[in-house]
């Protein structure tokens, strides 16, 4: 018969199986320690977890803070038997051990604590019924429309909700709220206007500004940077300018009003104050220059406009202050009669008023204009310049210059021929300066032609080498002409032109290379007889021409006697000159034999063909005997190939093997390596060591060197050997030795010549005394 508490296990377990749990790793598991969430106002009987224990485990104990409330059956289902309340506890510490059949503990206790989760349960209230308050109009954000005057205050309600309002079952709670509308009396005061040049005493009170409570700390600061701020506000918000204002230093001031409290922390938003300073009529007119000059062609037809005299007034634009009057007061001289020119009132327009202008009359006229304004006159004066107008062309001194026979070598900047035409316009104007154009005959621009400034005359000069092979004979024509324009109605014409017959001849001349310089670039290990390169010349006459080399010192090229191909006739080394210059000598044959150079340069491309080497002869190299522990040395490697096109990437070994038991070489960089010995038991003498390095190139090339490293005797951080020790030095007893053996065989050598010397002699006595015997007796 089923017991009373194994139904109820069922039924919990039925309800946990139907709602969904008991899914293994998510409201089951084994037994350990935990937080399990419960939400809660849930009711009674809510499974939170099923606990599993393996045998000899066959049933579970719960402990702790149970309060009636939590309880675990025999199958491990932890569940509550009464609503939980957040707000009353919201952790509860339990503790479960899992049991064998006798009772005894197997697992455990084990802490299992349950959070409580809040749902929402309960209301918000406002801490009052009622609430007061007072706002003042336009001073924050929204309040613009806010007017005492309209609605001195308002009541309002507010409600709250929990959940953001965003949830049906949110609860909610009002009160009311009454708002008083107060009037904002910090406000930006009306725009001033101060009149320039106040001979009142300063400072002058122009207006003010209030804070809503006594006690604000005034202050002013500009909006821009100004050379003199003239204004002050004292601590009532009375603002004052300080010193008469000139209208034409600032028309217009902008700055800011600012209140702070006793701290020093700003109350409201500054206020912009404005301050227009109002003109008087305090500037006379000035003339835009001394002299202001106006330029007239004599042509010119009455009522032309022939400048404008523009005068300045310092005081306000578009004022009574600044409308200037003009009236010409004077002119000079009064030729051919006087009102000749007249001035528009206003605008200071100059018109011709009687008759066209002629420079013989006079050449310049003089004016004295009075400029006015209301209360002051200022005199200005104008020149007007009459100017001749371009009415005579210029007239050729003769039309036919006849031949000219020049030789094609003439020098270039070479004056060749005087021109010479005249312009009856009036001299060192515009209108009679002369510019000679070649307009036909010199399609190459070989001749140039330059005008004396003051005598007008045509120097024609050479510009581009003459050429009888392309132009033996050119009839050239030269038109004068004017730089400004002629008047209307008049036209350049025959006179304006003249002419000669340019005749050059032949002359020999040297070869001409196609190129100033000829380039080429060739591999160092191009084998012998490998085309380099090429140049071309040509003969002006035609003549064949014919190639040789000079300069070619190691030896290295030849040139084709006809062709100009230039080939390879020797190793070349790039390491011995990688940039080869030579001259090439192009030589006409025939005619005179000139000749003529030019440079071949030829450069070496590198190939690695250079194995790798010390970059010095590494004589001082030493570690101190005995060693104490292993030491080292550093080398550095280089070889002669070009580093540009691939860098320096050398890697090192021992030369060999016997010696791998006691040295060891490693890599620092690309281009140096480190040689250390491998233990301290070394002789005190010198060691030649072979280093294979190996330069990385294609093909990679490898030399073996021999690095010397002195085991020696240290004194203060330097390598010292006794004298009598080091090779190659006698000791003190040899040196003794050899000094006193020299001494000795000098002292033989001066015996043996002073004894064969005193033989001489006696053989020389001998000899005479025989002579004087055979000699015959003369009377």
């Amino acid at each position: 018969m089923m017991t009373q508490a194994r139904l109820h296990s069922l039924c919990l377990l039925a309800l946990y199986l139907t709602t969904g749990y008991g899914q293994e790793g998510k409201v089951s598991g084994p037994l350990k320690a935990m937080t399990l969430p419960v939400f809660e106002g849930q009711e009674p009987s809510q499974i939170i977890f099923q606990f599993k224990a393996d045998p000899p485990a066959v049933t579970f104990k719960l402990t702790g803070e149970t309060d009636d409330t939590f309880k675990i059956d025999s199958d491990g289902l932890l569940y509550h038997i009464k609503a939980l309340d957040r707000e009353t506890k919201a952790i509860h510490n339990l503790q479960i051990a899992a049991l064998d059949a006798q009772g005894a503990t197997v697992v455990g206790p084990v802490p299992i604590t349950i959070e409580v989760e809040d749902i929402n349960d309960n209301r918000p209230t406002f801490l009052q019924s009622k609430y007061e308050g007072s706002v003042r109009q336009n001073s924050r954000p929204g309040s613009q429309e806010l007017d005492p005057a309209k609605n001195p205050s308002y009541n309002l309600v507010v409600s709250v909700k929990d959940m953001g309002g965003q949830n049906e079952n949110s609860f909610s709670d009002t009160a009311s709220v009454d708002i008083t509308v107060k009037e904002n009396i910090w406000k930006a005061p009306e725009p001033v206007e101060i009149v320039e040049n106040s001979t009142d005493p300063h400072p002058i009170k122009i207006t003010q500004v209030r804070w809503n409570e006594a006690g604000a700390q005034y202050s002013l600061f500009e909006k821009e940077k100004l050379p003199r701020f003239p204004f002050s506000i004292d601590q009532e918000g009375d603002i004052y300018v300080t010193q008469p204002l000139d209208r034409e230093e600032n028309d217009s001031y902008v700055f800011y009003a600012a209140a702070k409290d006793e701290y020093g922390k700003p109350l409201a938003r500054p206020l912009e104050i404005h301050v227009k300073v109002k003109d008087i009529n305090d500037n006379p007119p000035i003339c835009p220059s001394t002299v202001t000059v106006f330029e007239v062609q004599e042509n010119e037809k009455l009522g032309s406009n022939i400048g404008t005299l523009t005068a300045h007034d310092m005081d306000e634009e578009n004022t009574v202050n600044s409308i200037l009057g003009y009236r010409i007061v004077e002119q000079t001289p009064k030729l051919p009669t006087d009102g000749l020119f007249l001035v528009q009132t206003y605008q200071g327009v100059f018109q011709l008023a009687k008759r066209s202008l002629k420079k013989q009359d006079t050449p310049q006229y003089n004016l004295t204009v009075e400029v006015s304004d209301k209360d002051f006159k200022t005199l200005c004066f104008v020149q007007v310049n009459i100017i001749d107008i371009n009415d005579q062309i210029p007239i050729f001194e003769k039309s036919d210059y006849g031949n000219l026979t020049l030789a094609e070598d003439t020098d270039i900047g070479s004056t060749i021929l005087i021109i010479q035409a005249t312009d009856a316009d009036e001299p060192l104007t515009g209108s009679s300066k002369i510019v000679y154009r070649i307009i036909q005959g010199d399609s190459e621009g070989r001749l140039g032609i330059d005008t004396d400034p003051q005598t007008n005359a045509g120097y024609v000069t050479i510009r581009k080498p003459l050429d009888f092979e392309t132009a033996a004979i050119s009839n050239i024509v030269v038109q004068a002409e004017n730089p400004e324009p002629l008047v209307s109605g008049v036209t350049y014409n025959a006179s304006s032109l003249a002419t000669f017959k340019l005749i050059v001849t032949d002359v020999n001349e040297a070869p001409i290379f196609s190129q100033d310089v000829f380039q080429a670039k060739v591999s160092e290990d191009a084998a012998v007889g490998t085309k380099v390169g090429s140049v071309t010349a040509k003969d002006p006459e035609g003549l064949n021409v014919s190639y040789s080399l000079r300069g070619d010192t190691r030896g290295w090229l030849k040139i084709h006697p006809v062709t100009g191909e230039i080939s390879s006739v020797a190793p070349l080394d790039r390491e011995a000159q990688s940039l080869y210059r030579v001259r090439v000598v192009a030589t006409e044959v025939g005619g005179s034999s000139l000749s003529a150079t030019t440079d071949f340069l030829l450069t070496l491309t590198d190939v690695n063909d250079n194995p790798p080497r010390l970059v010095k002869n590494y004589t001082g190299l030493f570690l101190c005997y005995p060693l104490n522990a292993p030491g080292s040395v550093i080398f550095e490697a280089t070889d002669d190939d070009q580093q540009s096109l691939r860098g320096l990437h050398f890697t090192f070994s021992l030369g060999s093997e016997s010696l791998q038991n006691h040295w060891e070489v490693s890599k620092i960089n690309g281009t140096h390596a480190r040689l250390s010995t491998k233990h301290t038991d070394f002789e005190e003498r010198l060691y030649e060591i072979p280093i294979r390095i190996n330069d990385g190139g294609r093909p990679p090339l490898e030399g073996t060197v021999s690095l010397p490293v002195t085991f020696c005797t240290c004194v203060e951080g330097r390598c010292f050997r006794p004298a009598g020790h080091q090779a190659g030095i006698p000791t003190m007893g040899m040196a003794v030795g050899i000094l006193l053996t020299t001494f000795l065989v000098i002292g033989i050598i001066l015996a043996v010549v002073f004894i064969r010397i005193q033989k001489n002699k006696g053989k020389n006595n001998v000899g005479s005394a025989q002579a004087s015997e055979n000699q015959p007796l003369r009377s």
